[in-house]
């Protein structure tokens, strides 16, 4: 590749102070995916269920037992 010859000749202090502005700039980044129920959520509904049948079997038993 040919070099290019720059119009601007970079210069260079020979006295003070050479300094530099380092202005923040934004970055994306990828989007994170959060799941709609959190795993502790899905649990307690696990749960819940559980117990709701739980407590229908139960109360089936007890239809059974006075007939």
């Amino acid at each position: 590749m040919p070099e290019v010859k720059s119009i601007f000749r970079e210069v260079l202090p020979k006295q003070g102070q050479l300094s530099m502005e380092d202005v923040p700039t934004m970055i994306l980044c990828k989007p994170k995916l959060l799941p709609l129920k959190s795993v502790t959520l899905e649990k307690l509904e696990k749960m819940q269920m559980e117990a709701q049948e739980a407590v229908k079997q139960q109360e089936l038993a007890m239809k059974e037992q006075l007939q």
